[in-house]
C-alpha cells in the first residue's frame, strides 16, 4: 500500500493546489523520502544528485529536452510572424454563409495543428468579425477554437504534444518491462482516441445539419436573430503571408522524411532515438527558413526574429521541469514497486474489457479537477499501462482511454488553460464559453464511454467510426425530438 503513497500524493497536491507541477514535486519528495536512506540533511543533495540529474543526463530524457526546445522555438517564430493569420485569412474569401463561416474557422484551425494553444489566438481574432456579420455567436465560435485545437494536437506525433505522450509512455513501457517502442504504442492509440475524433467531428456534423442544442442553440438564434453590423478588424501584421506558415511546414515535413528514410523509413522500424534527432533536425532547419523569409519579407528585424526564437525555446521550460519530475516520479515508483501493487489490484477485481473505461473515467475526473490533460496522463499513464498486463486489457485501447479521459475532462473544466484560451481568441468570458461547450463536451463523453466499452470487449479498430456515426445518429434524433416539441 505504502508504494502507492507518491502518486496519491502527486494526485492530492495537484487537485488542492490546481497545479500540476506542484503536485509532481510534492509526489517526487514524498517517493525519495521512502526509497532514499538519507538523513534530514542529506535529504535535498540525494534527491538532486541521485534522482533528479540522473533523469536529466539520461540520454533518451535528454533527447526529448533537446527537441521540446526546437519545437518551442519554431512555433513561437510562427505565432509571431503573421503567417498564421495570412493563413487562416485565405479561407475568409469564400466566406458568405453562417454554415461557411463555422466550417472556414474548424478547417483553419485544424490547418493551425502544430500550436494547439496559439491556434485559439491566431484563427478566433481572424473570424470574430465574420462571425458577427453573418450571425452566428461568439460561443460557437470559442466551441469551434476548443475543438481543434488540443484535440487535433493530441493525434499528431510529430509536434510536441506527441512528442510529450510518447515520452511518458516510454517510461511507463520500461517500468513494465515493454519492448514494443513508444512511436508504434502512440500510432496504435490514435485510432482508440475516441473523445478527440468525436470533438473534431461534432463541429462539421452541426453546423452542415443545424442540430445545435442546450445553451448554444440559444446563442446561435440570438446572434443569427440580431447580426452585427458593424466589424472590428483584427490587428494585423504588415507583410505577413501564408508562405510563413505553408513553406517552414513543408520544409519541416521534407526533412523529417528525408532523415528518416536513411534508416529506412517508412519500410522500417526507426529507433526513437533517430526520430527524435530527425525530429529536431527537421524543426531546426523550418526555423531557418522561416527566419530567413520573415527578413527577406521585412515582416520583422532580424535581432527580434532571434529573440522570439529563443523567448520560444525558454517557454519550453515549464514542461521541461514537468517531464523531469514526471521522469524522476516514475523511476521512485518503479524502485516501491507501484506498477506490481496496481497490477496486482487490478487483476483481483477489475475484468479486461472493463479496465478503458474505467481509466477515461478516472482520467476526466482528474483532468476536471486539475484542468490539465498533460497532468492526467503524467499521472495516470504509469498506472494504467501495467493495469492493462494485469487483465489482458488492449494495451492501445487503455492507452487511448487515457488520452481520451484526459481531453474529456479538459474540456470540460472551467479552469483548464484550453478554455480560457478559446474564450479569448473569441472575445467571450471563459464561464459563458464554459456554460455553452459543457453539455456538447459531456454529450462526446458519453458516447466515448460506450465506445470504450466496445473496444473493450472487441479490440475494433473502427471504434471510432462507429463513435462518429452514433454521434451523427444521436444528434439527428435529438434535432428531431427539438423540432417536434411543444414550443
Amino acid at each position: 500500500m505504502i508504494s502507492i503513497l507518491p502518486v496519491l500524493t502527486t494526485l492530492a497536491v495537484a487537485l488542492a493546489a490546481r497545479n500540476v507541477l506542484i503536485g509532481l514535486f510534492a509526489g517526487v519528495f514524498v517517493g525519495v523520502a521512502l526509497a532514499a536512506e538519507a538523513t534530514i540533511i542529506t535529504f535535498l543533495p540525494t534527491l538532486v544528485k541521485d534522482h533528479l540529474v540522473p533523469e536529466v543526463a539520461d540520454s533518451y530524457n535528454a533527447s526529448v529536452l533537446v527537441l521540446l526546445v526546437f519545437i518551442g522555438g519554431f512555433v513561437k517564430l510562427i505565432e509571431t510572424s503573421g503567417g498564421g493569420t495570412a493563413f487562416a485569412s485565405i479561407a475568409t474569401r469564400w466566406v458568405s454563409s453562417p454554415a461557411r463561416v463555422q466550417l472556414s474557422a474548424w478547417l483553419g484551425g485544424i490547418l493551425i495543428f502544430f500550436s494547439d494553444l496559439g491556434t485559439p489566438l491566431i484563427v478566433g481574432p481572424v473570424f470574430q468579425p465574420l462571425m458577427d456579420r453573418l450571425g452566428v455567436s461568439r460561443q460557437k465560435l470559442a466551441f469551434i477554437l476548443d475543438s481543434t485545437s488540443s484535440p487535433v494536437a493530441i493525434l499528431i506525433p510529430f509536434i510536441g504534444w506527441g512528442v510529450f505522450i510518447m515520452s511518458v509512455i516510454a517510461d511507463a513501457f520500461r517500468a513494465a518491462e515493454i519492448q514494443t517502442s513508444e512511436w508504434d504504442a502512440f500510432v496504435a492509440a490514435i485510432p482508440f482516441q475516441l473523445y478527440a475524433w468525436l470533438a473534431i467531428s461534432i463541429i462539421p456534423i452541426t453546423t452542415l445539419f443545424r442540430l445545435d442544442f442546450g445553451p448554444m442553440a440559444v446563442a446561435e438564434s440570438r446572434a443569427l436573430a440580431s447580426p452585427q453590423a458593424t466589424i472590428d478588424r483584427p490587428r494585423e501584421v504588415s507583410s505577413a503571408r501564408p508562405i510563413l506558415v505553408w513553406l517552414p511546414v513543408l520544409a519541416l515535413g521534407v526533412t523529417l522524411f528525408t532523415t528518416l528514410a536513411h534508416h529506412g523509413f517508412p519500410f522500417e522500424q526507426v529507433a526513437g532515438s533517430d526520430f527524435r534527432a530527425g525530429l529536431s533536425s527537421a524543426y531546426f532547419v523550418a526555423a531557418v527558413i522561416l527566419v530567413s523569409l520573415l527578413t527577406w519579407l521585412k515582416v520583422q528585424p532580424l535581432l527580434l526574429t532571434f529573440a522570439h526564437y529563443i523567448d520560444g525555446m525558454t517557454s519550453m521550460m515549464s514542461i521541461a521541469a514537468t517531464l523531469v519530475l514526471a521522469w524522476t516520479l516514475g523511476t521512485v515508483s518503479e524502485a516501491l514497486g507501484t506498477g506490481q501493487y496496481v497490477a496486482e489490484i487490478a487483476g483481483e477485481g477489475l475484468p479486461g474489457w472493463l479496465l478503458p473505461a474505467v481509466v477515461f473515467l478516472v482520467a476526466a475526473v482528474i483532468s476536471f479537477a486539475t484542468g490539465s490533460s498533460w497532468g492526467t496522463i503524467i499521472i495516470l499513464m504509469p498506472l494504467a499501462v501495467p493495469a492493462a498486463l494485469a487483465t489482458g486489457a488492449t494495451l492501445p485501447v487503455t492507452i487511448g482511454a487515457v488520452l481520451s479521459g484526459g481531453l474529456f475532462g479538459d474540456h470540460s473544466s472551467p479552469v483548464s488553460e484550453t478554455t480560457i484560451l478559446s474564450s479569448t481568441g473569441a472575445g467571450i468570458t471563459p464561464l459563458e464559453h464554459f456554460r455553452t461547450q459543457l453539455p456538447y463536451a459531456v454529450f462526446n463523453g458519453g458516447i466515448a464511454l460506450a465506445g470504450f466499452l466496445f473496444a473493450g470487449v472487441t479490440s475494433f479498430a473502427g471504434v471510432a467510426l462507429l463513435a462518429v456515426g452514433a454521434q451523427l445518429l444521436c444528434l439527428s434524433v435529438l434535432g428531431r425530438w427539438r423540432l417536434r416539441a411543444p414550443a
